[in-house]
């Protein structure tokens, strides 16, 4: 699923139109986007955590050339997966 896809698919349940639900796609992108730049964590309860995390400095290696070569830190995201969407998910 893209965010198409997903805009689609939400404007379909909740009776709205596309542009609305583009609206508030984008919205919770900003909302995240913020709550992650300014080190929170957003955790929505049964669904998961997205925290940031900081990587460190490491040495990577060009698969090409085989030479070592550096990879700088940066802040990346996690994400948590939380009890219900987990059962949701391996339910049989």
């Amino acid at each position: 699923m893209n965010k198409h896809d997903l805009v689609v698919s939400l404007s379909e349940r909740l009776s709205l139109t596309q542009s609305q639900s583009v609206e508030i796609v984008n919205a919770w992108e900003g909302v995240l986007s913020d709550a992650l730049q300014s080190g929170e964590r957003l955790t929505l309860q049964g669904f998961g955590t997205f925290r940031p995390w900081k990587q460190s400095f490491r040495a990577g290696r060009n698969p090409r050339t085989g030479e070592s070569c550096p990879i700088a830190p940066r802040t990346s995201v996690r994400f948590k997966v939380g009890k219900n969407l987990l059962r949701a998910m391996n339910k049989r």
